[in-house]
């Protein structure tokens, strides 16, 4: 039997590789368990780790900081990619308010801070490192002892107490979440915006005014500031496919695609709006007309990726119209300014021929979306880790800040998901691909962070004075999320997902963030996350050197 003992006690590769995938295959399954309604998910995978480190099983040292570095910034990078095609979408329309949420979970963990540290017995720099761990920011540690090194003080204790902590940090948020659930959720917090209902609306208008009859699509189009796409036109009981040169008659029926929020400006423009509901899930829209075809087209042509819709002049060409483009669940006007991405769905209308050699034009192989562009991810977590490694100089703070593996790949992954395309680089992975590898990422990174908890978690925990940091810490995880959770909540203007989604980035959890996902409808808590945490973990980092520069 000495091949067990070495498969599971002595140091090698094959060995690591054995107890992270024991420790991730039985925390993933008992992580679907529901108990009183409640399941853990991958955050399961952490208290395994920390029952197989406190039983004595380890990895080598090395071997276990690699895969907990290589897991951390799978997760957070294609995390980026996943959110970055609506990142600036977010951040235009709510991503100041939902940084200012975030920002009032750090100012009142700032403060307990401080408090704290006047009505017990720890001093600073252990109460500095405390925040860290409730908050489970390293890279804020690392720039705490850094500061604590150049004012002639040991780093040590701020270590301890972050590591003494940081368990409790990653369940703490998961704890307030099931609280915030249990005490102030109401049903309405529960209902979730779709966000393909945001972008598109389609409406019918009759042509009553007098200024626009007789004048192009095109001249329309450059009377006023408002985007829309007009998909058909019916005229004495003919269905037409408008062009930019089609005039507007007075008395057209037009179906229109525009923004909803421009509804009533475009009903002005036009006229009389046509009493008929045309956003209903479930519309024949090739019945309308056998004329007239409507046809969702792929984008699988590599060289389309980045370019502008209005370039190709399928308007012109070949007398079809794009009315929408989903892309990454999201319903996007098919302005000609619009930049196309790889994997798009582009809804064209026109003649059956015509619609032909536009998807010839467009590649739509289903088949190749299925081969996700590895080279993208790895070139992605190259640059991702350059910028987390490069050294930011702040007036006024001696040291110099860097965003760390988790700052530098997530706001990489962010801008190649969003920007991508103009450069020509295709990032495009399908949805289940993308939620492997966050999962596999998330997995290794919260297996190896258990396993090293583990092993002097209880012992620690049982000391006095470590009982003491595990409390205070746990109040700093704790108070600032119910706090202004149940505040958010009572304003009623977040659900109860994007509220998860700050408090997790808030607070730099992403084990939190994967419970949020798995026990909330919809992506918006990973949403509002990535909205929130580059600047949450930029400030955190700040305030950690500001704090200790206070005993210079």
């Amino acid at each position: 039997m000495s091949w067990i003992e070495t498969l599971f006690s002595t140091h090698s590769a094959v060995q690591g590789i054995v107890i992270l995938s024991l420790i991730c295959g039985l925390g993933l399954f008992l992580g679907k368990i529901r108990i009183m309604g409640i399941s853990l998910g991958v955050a399961f995978v952490f208290f395994i780790g920390i029952l197989a480190g406190h039983f004595g099983l380890s990895i080598d040292a090395d071997m276990a900081d690699y895969a907990e570095s290589f897991g951390l910034t799978l997760f957070v990078y294609t995390l980026g990619l996943y959110v970055g095609p609506n990142f600036f979408s977010s951040m235009k329309h709510e991503g100041v308010a939902l940084n200012l949420w975030s920002l009032a979970i750090i100012a009142v963990g700032i403060i307990l801070t401080l408090a704290l540290c006047r009505l017990t017995p720890v001093e600073m720099p252990e109460m500095v490192g405390l925040l860290c761990g409730a908050t489970t920011n390293t890279p804020a540690l690392g720039a705490a002892q850094q500061a604590l090194g150049q004012i002639g003080l040991p780093g040590q204790g701020a270590a301890l107490a972050c590591a003494v902590t940081y368990p409790l940090g990653v369940i703490g948020v998961i704890l307030a979440i099931l609280l915030m659930r249990k005490l102030f959720v109401k049903k309405h917090h529960l209902n979730v915006k779709k966000n393909n209902e945001d972008n598109t609306f389609i409406a019918q208008f009759i042509i009553v005014n007098p200024a626009v009859a007789g004048k192009t699509v095109a001249q329309i189009s450059q009377m006023t500031h408002l985007k829309f796409v007009i998909s058909r036109i019916w005229r004495n009981n003919q269905v037409l496919v408008p062009l930019s040169t089609t005039q507007l008659q007075c008395n057209d029926s037009v179906l229109v695609v525009m923004n909803k929020d421009e509804l009533q400006m475009l009903e002005i423009l036009f006229g009389e709006k046509v009493d008929k509901d045309w956003n209903k899930t479930k519309i024949d829209w090739n019945a309308i007309d056998s004329n007239v075809e409507s046809r969702v087209i792929i984008v699988t042509r590599p060289e389309l990726n980045g370019k502008r819709l209005g370039q190709l002049q399928l308007r012109h060409i070949y007398g079809v119209n794009v009315s929408r483009i989903w892309r990454a669940g999201i319903k996007l006007l098919a302005t000609d300014d619009l930049r196309l991405q790889y994997g798009d769905r582009v809804t064209v209308v026109g003649e059956h021929e015509a619609i032909k050699n536009v998807e010839k034009i467009m590649g739509n192989a289903v088949q190749t979306l299925n081969e996700p562009n590895l080279a993208a991810i790895f070139l992605g977590l190259l640059i991702g880790l350059a910028l987390g490694t490069l050294p930011l100089t702040i007036p006024g703070i001696s040291i110099p800040i860097r965003l760390g593996l988790a700052g530098g790949p997530i706001i990489v992954g962010i801008l190649i998901g969003a920007l991508g395309a103009r450069v020509h680089i295709i990032s495009y992975t399908t949805r289940s691909a993308s939620l492997m590898l966050r999962k596999l990422g998330l997995s290794l990174y919260l297996s190896c962070l258990g396993l090293d908890a583990g092993k002097d978690f209880f012992t620690t925990v049982i000391r006095p004075e470590g009982a003491l940091w595990v409390g205070i810490g746990f109040l700093l995880t704790i108070l600032p999320v119910l706090i202004v959770g149940w505040i958010a909540l009572r304003t009623r203007k977040l659900d109860f997902g994007t509220i998860c989604g700050i408090v997790c980035g808030s607070m730099a959890n992403p084990m939190a963030l994967a419970y949020a996902n798995d026990t909330v409808e919809g992506d918006t808590p990973s949403v509002s996350y990535a909205t929130v945490y580059p600047i949450s973990m930029f400030l955190r980092v700040i305030i950690a050197q500001i704090l200790i520069m206070t005993l210079a």
